[in-house]
């Protein structure tokens, strides 16, 4: 199955009730409330045996529990279970109430789109959920999201598990950390407030999307929190940054850089910002240095703000084969 990703905001999933009304026949949604006792025991159990292999680093026997197109490209997968390991070993966790997806028909949905709960005038309410998924083949699904919580950080591992007779094989597997910097959603929700309040458009958004990042579990899922999150930002994304695919101008001098992405990134217990801009050859690295340097200045001496939001910046500059060579320069130490 692929995963498309899902921004979208309440007023708008408000208003495709009544298509979905009529086309409800071939996506069909319980959430936890609704899905049988036993059922909703059984999805739970499979998710916390599969989260113990993960903790314990075991991707072999995860990979058996698997069902067969997961297992036949289960590299993405085994490299999840590598790097999350050591942060989810001997920590307990906490299941949320899980959702029962059925996808009917005889062929792969092209874009199956699944309605969960009690949807309000303005769409989502507090239990409620919207899952977008693209090329779903017909079946019965789990979706079950564990809370940690580690001297590493919080995490939340959603478990996607597919019927399969009386056993819920796992079909996919996403960890995500639930705090940036120390910082949960709300947080972010906060400073961005008080960026907007204060003009810094640059930082609002970004801190807005940091915010949006970490209230969903997975990326093809939006809630009342992320559909409120994505209406209080509508309108303060700025016109010169990347984003939705659209690239961006930075000018450095006499030079004009293609930017393609603009993201912020937390390493430890500071708060960095990653830009990526088009770059034709990066072999050399010195040289690439150099225009990484003339990047990151630029963009500070454009938009100044970052400064008071970001404890780094890092440019990456991409080649066309998607290799990439990345600067970093401490704010601090910019002049």
């Amino acid at each position: 199955m692929t995963a498309v990703r899902l921004l979208r905001s309440g007023a708008a999933i408000a208003s495709l009730l009544l298509f979905c009304a009529a086309s409800a026949g071939a996506q069909n949604c319980r959430t936890s409330d609704e899905i049988d006792t036993v059922v909703r025991s059984a999805l739970i159990a499979a998710a916390q045996h599969d989260f113990d292999l993960v903790a314990q680093g075991d991707a072999a026997s995860l990979r058996q529990n698997a069902i067969a197109s997961a297992a036949a490209d289960f590299g993405s997968i085994e490299t999840t279970v590598k790097d999350s390991q050591a942060a989810l070993a001997g920590v307990q966790n906490k299941p949320r109430p899980p959702f029962l997806l059925e996808a009917e028909g005889t062929a792969p949905l092209e874009r199956a789109e699944f309605y969960c709960g009690v949807f309000g005038k303005s769409g989502q309410t507090r239990d409620s959920a919207v899952f977008l998924l693209n090329n779903l083949p017909p079946g019965k699904y789990g979706v079950v999201v564990l809370d940690t919580a580690s001297a590493k950080g919080a995490y939340a591992v959603s478990f996607i598990l597919q019927q399969q007779g009386s056993d819920w094989k796992l079909g996919g597997l996403y960890i995500k950390p639930t705090q940036t910097a120390g910082h949960d959603s709300d947080w972010f929700v906060a400073r961005a407030r008080e960026f907007k309040a204060k003009g810094q458009v640059h930082n609002a958004w970004l801190y807005y999307l940091q915010a949006r990042s970490l209230a969903t579990a997975l990326p093809f899922m939006s809630t009342a929190v992320t559909d409120r999150l994505y209406d209080e930002a509508n309108g303060t994304e700025p016109a010169d940054v990347p984003a939705d695919g659209k690239k961006a101008d930075l000018a450095a001098g006499t030079v004009n850089y293609k930017l393609n992405a603009m993201f912020p990134q937390g390493v430890g217990n500071d708060l960095d910002l990653v830009v990526k801009y088009d770059a034709s050859d990066i072999s050399n690295t010195n040289q690439a240095y150099q225009t990484n340097i003339a990047v990151i200045k630029a963009l500070i001496a454009k938009h100044p703000e970052l400064k008071d939001a970001f404890a780094g910046l890092v440019a990456r500059a991409v080649d066309p084969s998607g290799r990439d060579f990345g600067t970093l320069l401490v704010m601090k130490d910019l002049k």
